[in-house]
């Protein structure tokens, strides 16, 4: 829990689930470095690259375009290289998904983040999810070490039941992680409650939290509420205010 200005920096460990974010390196090791940016160009791939090395992010996520440059720039590093399936609409048939993952995955791709069929999620079609989740987890699994895939399922523009039979089917599946958004629907992007709700649904899976995270209490927020990973273009602007609440307090306690 959250209250006051002594815990705005900290996650008290109270379940198996959470770890405690003593520190902004801790906390910059919850985070995917992110730039999905249509109009980004190689410099600024670079830049992102640089900064998650710099300040230990644990992955970038970039388009396909740049997943193979993001693996050079982060060869011999401990920073995990990010790549996109379907974003942003998930609407590509299950064929295009595997070979988009394929192509990401030869590229260079450590971790995939893929967005569901929302057709198939709004009409309650279990079977077109069951089966499109796990050709394109099948080829994740296939490779040596396995990639990571997390399933996108825009909660934000989904109802209650909707939520729940994505999640069940992402954690029937056995994907890594369920994510909320990919932050480019206009229905919005990560809530508290719909973190705590998909944590609940599917125990089994990571959690990551995405979509209008901008600020280091809204990180901790989601984190502490039961996500395992943030996305976020926002990360060094959190990395920075996260240590200077942790100064700031540590100054006060003195």
């Amino acid at each position: 829990m959250l209250c006051g200005s002594k815990t705005r920096v900290r996650i008290a460990k109270t379940s198996p689930n959470k770890v405690e974010i003593a520190n902004e390196k801790k906390l910059a090791g919850c985070i995917d470095h992110t730039l999905l940016s249509a109009t980004a160009a190689s410099e600024q791939i670079k830049q992102l690259c640089d900064e998650a090395k710099s300040y230990g992010f644990h992955a970038v996520s970039v388009n396909p375009r740049w997943v193979g440059l993001a693996a050079e720039q982060l060869h011999g590093s401990k920073v995990a290289v990010g790549g996109v399936v379907s974003l942003p609409l998930g609407a590509d048939s299950t064929k295009n998904k595997a070979a988009q993952a394929k192509d990401a995955i030869f590229a260079g791709a450590d971790e995939l983040d893929m967005v569901a069929d929302l057709a198939a999620i709004i009409e309650g079609d279990s079977r077109y999810l069951l089966t499109q989740l796990q050709a394109v987890l099948k080829v994740c699994r296939s490779m040596r070490p396995p990639v990571v895939l997390k399933v996108i399922i825009e909660s934000a523009a989904l109802n209650h039941e909707q939520k729940v039979f994505a999640c069940r089917i992402a954690q029937d599946v056995g994907v890594d992680f369920i994510k909320t958004s990919t932050g480019m629907n206009p229905a919005g992007g990560a809530t508290v409650e719909d973190i705590k709700l998909m944590k609940e649904t599917a125990p089994n899976c990571k959690i990551k939290a995405a979509g209008g995270i901008r600020t280091a209490k809204q990180a901790i927020e989601m984190l502490n509420a039961g996500a395992d990973r943030i996305g976020t273009s926002s990360s060094v602007l959190i990395y920075n205010e996260f240590k200077t609440q942790k100064q700031e307090y540590e100054r006060g306690i003195r």
